[in-house]
């Protein structure tokens, strides 16, 4: 009985003395460098933490996935990049290793939308949460572009999952949802930038300025956030008019109509400022990627003037005054004999472009092309304007002269190195000129509209 006593007044004082050395566990246990919830609140850091973090997966920073879906990917395809490397499996010969096909849908998910869920968990603000979507849907209709159906509507249910403790540790909602089709997924995104255009006109007149130490992209400009959303809008209409051309009509006009409108000058550019450019690591640190053969065939048919902007000089001791680009999809065999080929010009704080103006002037030529209203001009005003506001860009002058060029076509390309033979050469691919012609056929018209896009938005 004494013995039973003694056992339950020690097993009590044992559970007092553990209670009192546990009580204050997690302050005995928490780092004290490390900010905590309370502290990451102030100045908006925690808010700006998630968009900066929104930002960076439009076109993704991170240097190895910039590389897969930019520049191997994306860049191979439309004929922008040659990559040096001597890998024999790689998108540009279509049957990349399954981790790199896996890469854009698995991280820019992946990454995104923790970012993503800490900014709705972390503020009610308007502002950047109206930011947010609109990065959503710039991150994830490349996304839907290049696979089809992901998952969209039910993520945003994720996105008002999470919850920040006192101690600023995030609990996310899992990165599991159903996959709506490409058609749902572009009607959800067009709602998506509907609501974000509401939201940031509501607070029009608001001073955003506290958001441009986290904005990138614009600095807290709403007007601009608005211009870019509606120019989204525009670029997604005119994906759509080949499958729904009433929606395409309506979206686009919206967008062209509205009370801010769409990006209409270069000062309105939507570009990511960096600390390091990736492109800038894969091309001049690692020699991995110089410029592509196909926009040389063409830029140097037209003679065109933007090339020393874009573009470094070959270094082959015969071609020192060329720009000669390197051929996508041959295989490599000694990497340093493709090295002399043009380089892509890039430094190493080259802010990475979005979207410019001239993209933009094109969109609105393809829908005055189809017989929308863009504004009160003719296919003929955007086009020039496209050109022209390229042109102003990169600071070359002489628009004028490039304009009234009715001759010259794209060249045929003739590979500097003899290793690969004649099947790295290829005819030119098309014979379309530059100047505008009004009696050109529809589909010749529509050519001449997406080269001199093609162009304006390199890289």
């Amino acid at each position: 009985m004494i013995r039973n006593k003694l056992f339950q007044i020690l097993s009590a004082f044992l559970l007092l003395w553990f209670a009192a050395c546990t009580g204050n566990f997690d302050e005995i246990n928490r780092n004290p460098n490390e900010v905590t919830g309370g502290e990451l609140s102030r100045g908006g850091y925690n808010i700006g933490a998630a968009l900066i973090g929104v930002q960076n997966y439009v076109i993704p920073t991170g240097l190895y996935l910039h590389q897969f879906m930019e520049i191997l990917a994306g860049g191979a395809y439309a004929g922008y990049f040659g990559s040096t490397p001597e890998w024999s499996t790689k998108f540009a010969t279509y049957d990349p290793p399954t981790d790199w096909n896996r890469a854009p849908f698995n991280d820019v998910i992946g990454g995104f939308y923790p970012n993503y869920d800490l900014l709705h968990a972390v503020t009610t603000d308007e502002i950047p949460l109206a930011i947010g979507d609109i990065c959503r849907v710039a991150a994830m209709h490349r996304i839907t572009d290049m696979y089809g159906p992901i998952p969209y509507s039910k993520m945003r249910a994720a996105g008002d999952g999470g919850s920040v403790d006192e101690n600023g540790t995030f609990e996310g909602a899992l990165l599991a949802a159903p996959y709506d089709s490409q058609q749902d997924v572009y009607t959800n995104m067009l709602a998506d930038l509907n609501g974000a255009i509401d939201a940031l006109m509501a607070n029009i007149n608001v001073d955003a300025s506290y958001l441009a130490k986290y904005d990138r992209v614009y600095g807290g400009n709403i007007e601009n956030w608005v211009r870019f959303a509606n120019s989204l809008k525009l670029r997604i209409a005119i994906r759509l008019s080949y499958v729904n051309q009433s929606l395409a009509k309506q979206t686009a006009e919206e967008a062209v109509s509205h009370t801010i409108g769409v990006i209409t000058s270069n000062t309105q550019n939507a570009a990511l400022t960096v600390d390091q450019n990736p492109l800038y690591t894969q091309v001049v640190e690692w020699n991995d990627e110089r410029a592509g053969a196909d926009i040389h065939s063409y830029m140097n048919g037209y003679n065109d003037p933007r090339r020393e902007k874009y573009f470094t000089l070959s270094t082959f001791p015969t071609h020192t005054t060329e720009y000669i680009g390197m051929r996508s999809g041959i295989t490599i065999s000694n990497r340093t004999e493709i090295y002399p080929c043009s380089a892509p010009i890039v430094d190493v704080k080259t802010p990475i472009q979005w979207i410019n103006a001239a993209e933009v002037a094109f969109l609105k030529a393809e829908g005055a092309l189809r017989g929308w209203s863009m504004g009160g001009n003719d296919v003929e005003t955007f086009y020039t304007q496209g050109i022209t506001l390229s042109f102003e860009q990169w600071g070359v002058s002489d628009v004028s002269t490039y304009l009234a060029d009715n001759a010259s076509q794209p060249a045929a390309y003739s590979a500097p190195v003899t290793t690969y033979g004649t099947r790295a050469n290829f005819n030119a691919q098309s014979g379309i000129t530059i100047k505008w012609d009004n009696t050109a056929t529809e589909e010749q018209k529509l050519e001449r509209i997406i080269t001199q896009k093609w162009i304006a938005i390199y890289p």
